[in-house]
């Protein structure tokens, strides 16, 4: 007989819970019976994705956080771990595109955003969610991405995709670290997934510069024809936070329909 995960009763923290993939995966762990701490720098969003959770039955807690600071991470780990009395997932998925240009002319103000936004903001939010969950254990997921991990070939993403490939490391290394206290660390690695991450990409004009022309096969994502849906990836979420994955950590995870594997 096939198992269902059992996370019923669990609790959970997401940044970027607001939109997107974050937003998806809220909605899918708490039909789970999981509650839900939602992170976000737009309040608006969040309190929108806490209403549907309510409405449905589910327990979920809103709260403005930017990733950016130490202060508010914290606050929102300890708030949740302290009104709900434990802690046992963490998906740490806000992020930024950021400015994409060449490294000749990319500002180090630009660099520093989306390094400190991305990879800071990881480690902040494994950081500090660690001490609420080394007696009991549980399961930390992390959103990298294929760009940095399979993909090199993306002209000017050269700050994104060093910010995914340090959370790969990250990742690996709190996987051992962590091993002991039951906390499994593992990364998803979306391909191209409709969400409103591109809002946040700006261009310089000079980017053309230094583009390689690659011409690739019609039909570039191979299993779908198109991007994946954030509820995709919020089911590989919902199996990495539940018991169904308990062997698996220190593992990066592409769901991306074959996408990377042409590029």
């Amino acid at each position: 007989m096939l198992r269902q995960p059992n996370l019923k009763g669990k609790i959970a923290v997401i940044t970027g819970a607001g939109s997107g993939i974050g937003r998806a995966a809220a909605l899918q762990l708490a039909d789970e019976g999981v509650k839900v701490c939602l992170l976000d720098l737009d309040l608006d969003h969040v309190n929108n994705v806490k209403a549907h959770i309510e409405e449905s039955g589910g327990e979920a807690i809103a709260l403005k956080c930017d990733i950016n600071s130490t202060y508010d991470i914290k606050q929102g780990i300890r708030t949740a771990s302290e009104h709900w009395g434990g802690l046992d997932i963490v998906f740490a998925n806000a992020g930024i595109a950021g400015e994409m240009a060449p490294i000749e002319t990319m500002n180090e103000e630009d660099w520093d955003r989306t390094i400190h936004t991305n990879l800071r903001g990881t480690f902040l939010s494994l950081k500090h969610a660690i001490p609420f969950m080394k007696e009991h254990g549980g399961s930390i997921i992390i959103t990298s991405s294929v760009s940095g991990n399979r993909i090199f070939s993306q002209p000017g993403y050269t700050a994104y995709s060093t910010s995914k490939a340090g959370q790969i490391a990250l990742m690996k290394m709190a996987a051992l670290e962590l091993a002991q206290y039951k906390i499994r660390v593992n990364a998803i690695c979306p391909g191209a997934i409709k969400t409103h991450i591109g809002d946040s990409i700006h261009s310089s004009t000079d980017i053309k510069d230094i583009e390689i022309p690659v011409q690739y096969p019609e039909g570039d994502q191979p299993l779908e024809h198109g991007p994946g849906q954030p509820e995709q990836i919020a089911e590989l979420v919902t199996f990495l936070a539940s018991d169904l994955s308990s062997h698996i950590t220190g593992t990066e995870i592409y769901i991306d329909g074959a996408e990377s594997l042409l590029k």
